[in-house]
This record gives C-alpha cells, structure tokens and sequence, in this order.
C-alpha cells in the first residue's frame, strides 16, 4: 500500500513537471480570479495585477513580479492565500516561488530555482537590501567616506543641486532653509530639525533634498548623509524582517549623520510607522539633521498616527507654491540657457517663451517638458518657430482655464448623475462592477482635470489609498486607448464638466 501511495505521489510530481505554457498561463488565470475574489479588487490590483505565472518545477509554482519591494509585500502579507490558492488549483503544489522579472530576458531562459534554495517553511529566500553606490560630482576637496560609498539610499540627480534652482517668491523660505542647513558646520547647534518641505507634484521638493545632499557631501565628505524614498525605506525594513536581520538595519538609519526621507506620505503600515517613528526620535535626540519632504502638510498625513504628526511639526515646516508667471519665465530661461550652452543651434524668441510661461500651469517639471517639446518640433522641422508652432505643439498641454476650476465635488456629482449612481455610492466601500466603473472614471478625471494629488483625491473618494487611485487611472487610461466607447464617454464627460 506504501508503495502504491509513493507511486502515486509520483506520477503527481510529474504530471505537474510536464505542464506546458498554456496550461500553466491557465490555472494562473483561475488562481488569480481567486485572490481577486478573496482580497477584492483594490488588494489584487495592488499587489497582484503585475505577476505572472512563469512554469511549474516540480511540487512548485514559479511566479515573478517587476520589483524587489512587490516580491517581499507579496511574501511577507499574501504567501499563505497565494500558496493555498495555487495548491487548489495545483494538486500537490508545496511552495510558490516569487521571483524578480529580468528585464529584456525570455521567461524560457531564466534558471528555476532549486528545492536548496527555499528554507524549510516553503518561501522563497530572503534578499538582502540592495546597497547602491551613488555617483557623485567630481570635487578638488577631498574623497568621499566609504560610508557615503555604500549607502543604501535613493540614487542622486546630477542635475538637481542649488546652482540648477531657479528662486521666487514661492520656493525662497524653503529654499534659504534648505541652504542653511547643507552649509551647517559639523556640529553646529540644529536650529530647523526636522526641516518638513510640503509641495505638489513637479514644484520642487526633490530637487531641494537633492541639493542638500550634494552640497553636504562636497563640503563635509566625511559626513554620512542618506537621502531615500519612502518606499525604499519600506523595501529595506521588510527586507530586513525577512531576513531576521532587523537589528543590523536600526544601527545603520540610526548611524546617518543626515536624513532626508521624500514622498513621505506613502509611508504606509502600522510597523513601518513605528519603526520609522523610533529611527526619526532617535536622530533628532541626537542631534543629528532630519529632512522630509511631502505632498501635504503634517496635518493633512491621514495615515501617520497623532504624535508622529505632532514631532514632524515641532521642526520648521515650509511649503512651496506654484509659480508665479515672473518665476515661470526665469525658469524657463535657465532652462533655455542651460539647452544653449549644449547646443549652440538652440534659440527660441522671447515671445514663445512668453507664449509657454502665460499657457503652461503646475511647476517645473511640467515647464521643461513643454520646452523640451518645443525644441524638439524647432529641431525636427528646421523651420523658424512661430506662436502658431508652439501652440500646435503643446496642444495636449494647454488646457482651457476654466477646466483649472473643476473641484472634485462637481465630477462626483457629473459622474453619478451621468451613470445613474449615487454619491454615497461612489463614496462607499461597494465593488459592485456598475460602481466601480464609474468611481475609476471619477478618480481619473479628478487626477488629469484638477491639480489634486493621489492622497488627496483617495481621500475625497470615501478615503481610499493613494494606489486605488492610481490603479484607476491606469486602468481608465488603458480602457480609452482599447475601447472607442470609453473614449467617448470620458471625453463626453470633460465636455460635460466644463459647461458644468
């Protein structure tokens, strides 16, 4: 009888070998419809929307995701749901293997996994934190610590420091700030700590954390300053939870001498916080300089408990505004400067200039993006440019000033009376496909007609989490580009809001 139940094990294990593509492409599919079925929507879309199902290798599932910071979310909260909806589906699966999508490199030639390489529990191994080496400018004082050398940071810009920052009235109270503290001498009292920079998208923030951790690194090398993005620091900690290494990862935060965290308010999750909350008490009660940026003041953090709000607005808290038109113009000069002393060929009137500073709302990024088209349409005809050129060339930029007064309220009430579903709906928790249509139509069209960011629009739409909203831009992106009835509903909708 023994022998007959090893037998038959057996022939399971190889039965599942010797799925092909197409059938193991197939009970993906039904396995995904699972874990869409048991998390809902929202969570699928998240954190399974983007993983594919590569082979079966013996008793396991080899799957991957483009990110290392997806792989160990994935591993770390959802390994038991995958791997028992994958045994359901799989008779005699025992470990689902996530992996990180090779870019450029054929699902048939990547190697599988050995049964060595997964400890006893069935997940896939741990990896360690990916320690980058950051390229910075070529100085004449002295060579950079090794600690600097081997951060775990963000990668630094180049082009982002203080001499590429063109000041107005909007940025200069962050900016003086931003200057005073990368010029501090080491050891010099900690006036602004922590200095908290709150801006919209594209109006300057990150090229100031830039700025400072270039000009400390040339003025003080042997000073260690770590500049990251929430998210790598939240790719860190799992990394470190997982590999049971969590001591080794407080030394090092807690080593920095300088910390400038961006896009803080997607730090998300109860211990990510906490962990975060003991790094930063830590650094400040030593005196060492902490610096975030973010989309919203510390009031506005939603998901960032009472007295971490508290502690971020005991520092200097700072905001940056949209430009004015005299801000826009310098701007866009010291772009246009910078282009000419690349390319001698490059000139554009005062009057186009003038054109794209009058037309062109939001920040700096959103003016060197429509410079950079313009010169791109002057370089590829080879003709002089005219207003009537320019205008044509950034008529997808150029939006009518009255769609600048579109509030979220009204879309809310256009979008439910267009398709026939209350407000309170749209608001709620409900996924019912006739309501969750219409709610990512509302939220795409919050995010392209109103200058809101993500945060905020989740929060007007029944306090959902900044990737719902832009899970539902995507996908309203990707339906108008496939389906020509979409198309014309959204564009019919803009009509409708304009005249509202």
């Amino acid at each position: 009888m023994k022998m007959m139940q090893a037998g038959s094990n057996l022939d399971a294990e190889q039965a599942v070998r010797t799925l092909d593509k197409e059938a193991v492409k197939g009970k993906w599919n039904r396995i995904a419809a699972r874990l869409r079925g048991e998390l809902g929507e929202e969570l699928f879309s998240s954190w399974f929307a983007r993983m594919e199902a590569e082979e079966v290798y013996g008793q396991r599932l080899i799957v991957s995701v483009p990110t290392r910071f997806l792989q160990n979310w994935v591993r770390t909260h959802y390994y038991e749901n995958l791997l028992g909806h994958a045994d359901a589906e799989l008779d005699g699966i025992e470990a689902v293997a996530i992996k990180v999508r090779a870019r450029g490199v054929p699902v048939g030639h990547r190697n599988a996994p050995s049964l060595d390489d997964l400890p006893h529990d069935g997940t896939a191994p741990p990896e360690q934190p990916v320690q980058v080496d950051v390229n910075r400018p070529q100085t004449t004082t002295t060579t950079t610590s090794a600690a600097n050398a081997s951060d775990r940071g963000s990668p630094l810009d180049h082009n982002l420091t203080f001499e590429t920052f063109v000041t107005g009235g909007s940025n200069s109270l962050a900016h003086a700030a931003a200057r005073r503290i990368a010029e501090a001498q080491p050891g010099a009292p900690v006036n602004f700590n922590p200095l908290y920079i709150h801006a919209g998208a594209g109006l300057g923030k990150t090229h100031l954390l830039h700025a400072i951790s270039w000009r400390i690194r040339q003025l003080h090398p042997a000073r260690k300053v770590l500049y990251l993005t929430a998210e790598r620091f939240m790719y860190h900690f799992l990394a470190a939870l997982k590999a049971r290494d969590v001591l080794p990862f407080k030394d090092y935060f807690q080593s920095v001498d300088v910390l400038l965290i961006d896009d803080f308010q997607f730090l998300q999750g109860k211990s990510m916080q906490q962990e975060f909350c003991h790094t930063f008490n830590s650094l400040v009660d030593m005196k060492r300089q902490v610096i975030i940026a973010a989309d919203v003041p510390p009031a506005q953090l939603d998901s960032i408990d009472g007295r971490m709000k508290s502690r971020l607005a005991g520092g200097l808290v700072v905001d940056i505004q949209a430009p004015d038109l005299e801000l826009k113009r310098n701007i866009l000069r010291a772009r246009l400067a910078g282009a000419a002393a690349k390319d001698a060929s490059i000139s554009i009137p005062d009057e186009i200039v003038e054109f794209i500073a009058q037309r062109i709302s939001g920040g700096g990024r959103e003016l060197e993006g429509a410079l950079n088209r313009v010169l791109a349409n002057q370089q590829l005809t080879r003709t002089p440019l005219t207003i009537d050129q320019a205008a044509l060339a950034l008529r997808d930029l150029v939006r009518p000033s009255d769609i600048q007064r579109i509030k979220i309220d009204d879309i809310l009430k256009v979008v439910g009376r267009h398709f026939n579903v209350p407000k309170s709906d749209l608001l709620s928790p409900r996924r019912a496909r006739s309501i969750v249509r219409p709610r990512q139509i509302g939220m795409y069209l919050a995010k392209t007609l109103t200058t809101r960011s993500l945060p905020e629009i989740g929060r007007r739409f029944g306090g959902r989490d900044h990737s719902t909203v832009l899970h539902a831009v995507r996908k309203i992106e990707e339906l108008m580009q496939s389906d020509e009835k979409m198309a014309r509903e959204v564009t019919l909708l803009v009509r409708l809001l304009e005249q509202h």
